[in-house]
Formats: structure tokens, sequence, C-alpha cells
């Protein structure tokens, strides 16, 4: 029996907690970790969880036995826990951003190489049908060659959102909305499109005055190929509608599903294809579900790389190259350059030091709060769907 602990206690690790409630025949939850202990004594009740708290990774190295962590805290403390529980052997699961810049990624990348163990970055929309199925259709070619592919992280956060005491800075978030947000988006991206050339960005902050840090940003890529992509990201878009686009030399196709296959007149207007839309769709629906999706699709992966069943499908290498284009957005967005991939460590936002001393802040904290009395969260309206 496996035995796992979960760091941090806020509303993401009820994610992990049920997935691993869905494996109790392989898993046991014996830990949480919380710089608020009843917090997370509260949640081992809510799940009726024998698990022991202790309040950092420190006490539970020092106070625990146990195999592998899923590392639910906020951006800056998933690199020293991870190292942490990586150096003590520990095979570790971390969720998004896998950390704060691409000096911590390369840090607890050498952890687990040394370790040997398992580092999986949590990517969750991967495990999802209509974004599997999205990926198989590209790779079968039934578009052509991929001419412009755009992503549209549209997220909506009120003004209180960053009084929470850590968002809202670069020295412990690491960013606003490309990199807490359309982090999943950009990893889809990646995962279908590859690492690009160059990216030309643009950031801001246009309606949180309680932040540092960025509330949109929109970025250009361009591939040796000849197409181009676009990411968008934003915390100001009513509605939160989100979704990945393709077009292709012969179709459109997108998530959420939709497929639009054009030819040409005569004089060069355009007319459907219908033979062609009738393909992909006959493709689409012919591939498999996913039997489990999101969080319980990648924790049964993760539990299952640890037991040798399986290769880890999004692994530390795959998190740190995601941060490595959200990294080139910043620093394109903020010294006004066109950056070029891949970044080397002398980039200038390689570091948190490099961040913090070339980040502008868009206005200045004043108002902290330790915690907020409620837990709920959204999820965005068509995220993997």
């Amino acid at each position: 029996m496996l035995k796992l602990a979960i760091l941090g206690t806020g509303a993401i690790s009820d994610s992990h907690i049920n997935a691993y409630l869905a494996h109790r025949d392989e898993a046991e939850i014996v830990a949480l970790v919380d710089l608020f202990p009843d917090k997370a004594a509260e949640k081992a009740a809510r799940y009726g969880l024998a698990a022991r708290v202790f309040k950092d990774h420190d006490e539970l190295l020092r106070g625990c036995d146990f195999d592998a962590a899923s590392i639910c805290l906020p951006p800056f403390e998933h690199a020293p826990a991870a190292v942490a529980l990586l150096r003590a052997g520990k095979h570790v699961l971390t969720e998004k951003p896998m950390a704060t810049c691409l000096e911590e990624c390369d840090q607890m990348l050498a952890a687990a190489r040394a370790s040997h163990r398992v580092l999986g970055v949590v990517a969750q929309n991967r495990f999802k049908t209509p974004m599997m199925k999205l990926k198989r259709v590209l790779e079968a070619g039934l578009i052509g060659r991929v001419l412009h592919a755009q992503v549209d992280s549209f997220w909506w956060r009120g003004s209180n959102y960053y009084d929470l005491w850590w968002r809202g800075t670069w020295g412990r978030e690491g960013g606003g909305c490309t990199m807490n947000h359309a982090v999943h988006q950009i990893d889809l991206f990646l995962w279908m499109m590859g690492l690009p050339a160059t990216v030309q960005s643009m950031s801001l902050n246009l309606a949180h005055e309680n932040s540092e840090v960025e509330d949109f940003s929109t970025s250009v890529l361009t591939y040796p190929n000849g197409s181009v992509g676009q990411i968008t990201a934003s915390l100001i878009h009513h509605g939160e509608e989100q979704q990945v686009v393709f077009q292709g030399e012969r179709a459109k196709i997108a998530v959420p599903w939709q497929i639009k296959a054009s030819v040409q007149k005569e004089n060069g207007f355009p007319q459907d294809n219908a033979a062609l839309t009738a393909e992909i769709q006959a493709f689409y629906d012919q591939l498999p579900e996913v039997s489990r999706e999101g969080h319980y699709g990648q924790i049964a992966n993760f539990l299952a790389a640890i037991a040798g069943r399986e290769a880890l499908l999004v692994d530390g290498e795959q998190g740190r190259r995601t941060l490595e284009l959200i990294t080139a957005i910043y620093q394109s967005g903020h010294l006004d350059q066109r950056v070029k991939l891949p970044l080397a460590s002398d980039a200038p936002f390689y570091s948190r030091d490099g961040i913090l001393k070339h980040a502008g802040h868009f206005h200045e904290k004043t108002r902290n709060v330790e915690n907020f009395a409620s837990n709920d969260i959204t999820l965005g309206r068509n995220v993997g769907r």
C-alpha cells in the first residue's frame, strides 16, 4: 500500500483527495500539511481520513513515514517542498505551475534525477476526452498543416481575489493570469504544437489595483515551418469562455468541439466542404473515451508510473517547458522585445532574482488577508469540453 501525503489543503486539494480515494486498494492518505493546521484537520474530518496533520514539509519529513506526495501549496512553495521530498526519496506530483522560475524547475529536475524518483506536474486537461481526441485528429493530418493555432484562456476575478496574502506578487505567485490561469492552456498548446521559435507579447493590468502582476496578456508565436500561434490570458472576461482552436489548410477544429471545412468557389470565396467535415467527424467519433478524466486520470497515471505499470504522461521536463514559454512571454512583455526560444540560463527572467529585477510592478499591494472564509472556486466554462 502506497502511503501518501498532501501538502496544502486549499480548494485544489479536494481534487487530489477524491482521486486518491478512488484508489483505496493501492494508496492511503496518511498526512496532510498546511500552514494552518486547523484547516488541514477540518479537511481530514470532512473526508474521514486517518491522516496526521503537519505544518510544513520539514515537520512532515521528520515525523511521518510516507512514499509519495501531492504538492498543492502556493507556487513559491512548490520547489522548496519538492526538492526536499525528492531528496528524501519521495515521489512527487506538484500542482501547476511547476515553480515560479526556470531555475527552480531545474533544481527540481536535478533532485528527481539524483533520487531516481517520479516527478509529475499537474496538467489535468490533457486527461479529458475532447482534448485527447483533438490531439489525435491533429496527428492524423486531416486538417492539413496548421496555419494558425489560438488559445483563449478567459477568466474573471474580482478585485478581492488579490487580497489573499501570497497572490498578486512576483516574489510569491511568480506572475499573474499567464502563469497561474493560462498555464493549463499553454501546456495544451505546447503538447499539440511544440515549442515555438519566437514570442512577441504584451502584458497589462487592466482592472486589479491590489496586484503587482498582469491580469491580461496576449502573445504571437512563430514556428520554423511558418505556422503562427496566438495565446491570450485574461482575468477580465465575464463568462470565462475558453477555447483551443487550430486553423489548418483544409479545415478548422477546436475545443469546445467544432469543425468547419471550406473549399473555394471559382472566385475564391468559401463554400462548405461537407465531405471533409463528415470524414473528420467520423474519425473523431470512433476515437475512444478517456476512462478517467481530469485529476482522476492524472493521479491514476502517477500511481501507475510509481508502480512501473505505465510511463508518466506529464513529467517534470514537460512542466518546465510550459514554464519556459511563460517565462518568454514575461520577458517579451516586460522588456518590449521579441524573444527567441529556447531560453538560456542567463535569460533575464530565468531566476527568481532576475524576475524581481526585471518585472515591472503594475501596482503595489496594499491589502492582505490570511484566508478567505469561502473556499469555493470556479474552473471556467469550457475547459477541456
